[in-house]
């Protein structure tokens, strides 16, 4: 084997058992120090760093930080009182006798590299190349790369068959805008980027694979958030002749294992809990409940039917029960309300349960005795407990508004406990839910599910009453994952998208593929795809899954690294048969 010239040793390599040994190393430069007559330099490689000495300054001179050098030299042992115990390397040095700069560094750094985590993102991410040099941002991307050779692993040893489906694709109304790329053979047409390998992992059961997997690109071109980018990946699966509950204890299997390998923290027993998104909403306000929060929403509508109050008058009223801070400061109550206010709501109206058992708070007066008593039985109020109000005359908007104020509450009071990953699923999710702006129905959650009933369900039910075969993981109340058991008989699929509003002919024409090779045999399946990038945030406790990605788009879609999106030269339009229209505006 050839000798490598730029090293025998990695600085995570040395210790007290190589003093005395010829080291050759390389990497950059992270810190020079002069201490009168004797030099320091910490050398930074892709394993750790250690301490560079010399009595010439002529090794150092006209070296700038962050260029990439090679040294030579032999390893010796600290004196006690100068040993680094945060690094590996704390107990010895390296006595440097010949020095190379192999890369060097020609300007000032845009900022700091052992704090850039502390630099604005837009500026960290134009400069990612030096981010990643920062500890933290280098050990996410190197959990990420451990994550997925342990999760090919799994599903390799689970019985799963690897397949790469295509990026170019055709567009189809999944939910989120489609990314499109003109074609230059086609005048006038265009490909999509997958959203997610849908139809194609459901061909792939129509070919007989059966158990299918792929760590799967998607993107949505949609506004960026703090749990989405415009390209994340997902481990997308599919399985043959399985039902619902296969599907998911194969997902438990899954998020279980990886949590249980990747972090420290307590993650939740399996089976996870199941919850029917119904109760979901009504217990906690969302479809993404975090259960490290104890607190429970409870429906106060009938107790306070008859209520004078105005707003509360025909509305849903939900409320919180808070145990222990009826002490608490006004200031505290305030900043309750002043939540409340930031989150669209009107206001919200709280009671606390005094020693006499009787109520104190802006909404008391409002309340006749019967219904202070109802209230205090019903919800188990206990002395120093607060009942909040949260009430809307549309109901989800009062779930809505119930789920906020319930995380701020858990919040607030400390309630949610960081050194736990607790984990359910949400399952039975309506197939249509009513956009009341437009009054017209659109797809709950993926539209290729199977109803419970199937096609017997479009024929006897109203649409709102439909509930499917889909299912959601959930951690920390973030969305994990989501599946479905697939509905592979074609009248019932072309129904559902009727309802809305595509008529059968949009439908076979729109998913061509599928409702072709459906008719050649199509097995019962289904899937889901548990988010990578949302697993390794959470394992590392970043607050964005930027954070969890080598080359990310800032939160406002840009890469300012590479400079896209960018202009096309004129050449380059005429070339794909494209133009910009102009508003009159921009005239």
């Amino acid at each position: 084997m050839q000798k490598n010239i730029y090293h025998n040793y990695q600085c995570k390599d040395l210790n007290k058992e190589t003093i005395g040994e010829e080291v050759l190393l390389s990497g950059w430069v992270e810190r020079i120090r002069d201490h009168g007559g004797v030099l320091f330099l910490d050398l930074r490689d892709n394993t750790d760093t250690v301490q560079i000495v010399s009595n010439d300054d002529s090794l150092f001179k006209g070296l700038a930080k962050e260029s990439v050098i090679r040294v030579k030299g032999t390893v010796r042992a600290r004196d006690e009182s100068t040993y680094n115990l945060n690094i590996s390397t704390g107990e010895i040095e390296v006595l440097v006798t010949e020095l190379d700069v192999l890369g060097k560094s020609r300007h000032e750094l845009p900022f700091e590299i052992a704090q850039s985590k502390n630099t604005k993102e837009d500026v960290r991410l134009k400069y990612r190349y030096l981010d990643m040099r920062n500890k933290k941002v280098k050990d996410n991307i190197l959990l990420r790369a451990e994550v997925l050779h342990y999760l090919r692993n799994k599903m390799y040893d689970m019985g799963f068959t690897e397949v790469q489906t295509p990026i170019l694709t055709a567009s189809s109304p999944e939910g989120a805008r489609d990314f499109v790329v003109p074609s230059r053979l086609f005048p006038g047409k265009f490909y999509a980027l997958p959203q997610a390998p849908q139809i194609y992992k459901e061909l792939l059961m129509v070919g007989g694979l059966e158990k299918y997997f792929q760590i799967a690109p998607c993107f949505r071109d949609e506004d960026a958030r703090a749990d989405r980018t415009l390209e994340f990946y997902q481990l997308d699966l599919e399985m043959s002749f399985v039902e619902e509950d296969e599907i998911l204890e194969v997902g438990e299997e899954i998020f279980y294992d990886t949590f249980s390998h990747f972090s420290n923290k307590k993650v939740s027993p399996r089976p996870f809990r199941r919850i029917a998104y119904n109760d979901a909403m009504e217990m906690y306000g969302t479809d993404k409940p975090d259960l490290r929060n104890p607190l429970v929403i409870q429906d106060a509508s009938e107790v306070l039917k008859n209520t004078k109050f105005g707003p509360f008058r025909k509305s849903t009223i939900k409320v919180i029960v808070v145990d222990g801070i009826g002490s608490n400061s006004n200031s505290w109550f305030n900043e309750i309300v002043e939540y409340a206010s930031s989150i669209g709501m009107p206001g919200i109206g709280y009671v606390t349960l005094l020693e006499d058992g009787s109520l104190k708070g802006p909404i008391d007066k409002f309340l006749t005795d019967e219904e202070r008593q109802e209230l205090i039985a019903k919800f188990n109020m206990k002395k120093d407990s607060v009942m909040f109000f949260i009430a809307n005359r549309a109901k989800k908007t009062a779930q809505k508004y119930a789920g906020q104020i319930r995380t701020e509450l858990g919040r607030k009071c400390g309630m949610i406990d960081p050194d736990k990953l607790e984990l359910c699923i949400i399952n039975d999710f309506p197939m249509f839910e009513l956009d009341s702006s437009t009054g017209k129905y659109e797809f709950c959650h993926n539209p290729f599910s199977l109803p419970h009933g199937g096609l017997k369900d479009y024929d006897t039910k109203k649409p709102e009453d439909i509930y499917a075969f889909q299912y959601d993981f959930v951690c920390n109340g973030n969305e994990m994952a989501s599946g479905a058991i697939r509905n592979h008989d074609l009248d019932s699929l072309a129904r559902g998208f009727e309802i809305v509003g595509y008529s059968r002919e949009e439908v076979e024409e729109r998913f061509k593929s599928i409702f072709t090779a459906f008719q050649y045999g199509c097995p019962p399946h289904g899937g889901m795809a548990p988010g990578i990038d949302r697993i390794i945030m959470l394992i590392q406790d970043e607050p964005n899954l930027r954070e969890v990605q080598a080359f990310p788009t800032s939160a406002s879609g840009q890469d300012q690294m590479m400079g896209s999106p960018s202009v096309l030269t004129p050449a380059q339009m005429e070339e794909l048969h494209l133009m910009i229209r102009k508003d009159e505006e921009d005239e």
